[in-house]
């Protein structure tokens, strides 16, 4: 990945709809030489998707949520991956040093449903044996856009 590259990333990040023009611009280069580059960058999946970056209040889901998970011992990872996976509250799953074993971000309409949730589904996956709930009361920042390392003197 050269600094054209980079620059196409940091420019799809801040308007992920930039036509293959505005893009152009940016990476200086033709509009057929650019639409190339996003190509491969979505092919070596440094590009994993395209979506819309959505108000969680507005589509009723205000609450956020970590969630931290410890295993019994013995218990599987992968079994509890496994599980997590198809449960759409849970934004992330990390596994985490430390006494948890995991920690989760969720999403939830309440406070009753995200208890509920918590009950019924995450405490209730493959080898859980106990969780501890932290709730957010104020984001100042929450963004999915990760920083562009700059090139390696390698590749300047």
């Amino acid at each position: 990945m050269d600094s054209i590259d980079r620059n196409i990333l940091v420019a799809l990040q801040h308007d992920g709809a930039a036509g293959l023009a505005e893009l152009a611009k940016v990476a200086g280069l033709s509009v057929s030489a650019t639409a190339e580059r996003v190509k491969r960058l979505e092919e070596r999946g440094t590009i994993r998707g395209w979506r819309a970056d959505l108000d969680p209040a507005a589509v009723g889901c205000p609450l956020l949520a970590w969630v931290f998970v410890a295993l019994r011992a013995g218990a599987l990872d992968q079994k509890f991956r496994e599980s997590i996976l198809p449960l759409e509250q849970v934004l992330e799953c990390h596994a985490v040093s430390g006494p948890w074993s995991y920690m989760l971000k969720l999403r939830a309409p309440g406070l009753r449903e995200l208890e509920d949730f918590v009950a019924q589904e995450v405490r209730r996956c493959a080898g859980v044996e106990r969780t501890e709930t932290v709730i957010a009361l104020l984001t100042a920042k929450e963004t999915a856009m990760v920083p562009v390392a700059p090139p390696d003197d390698d590749e300047a």
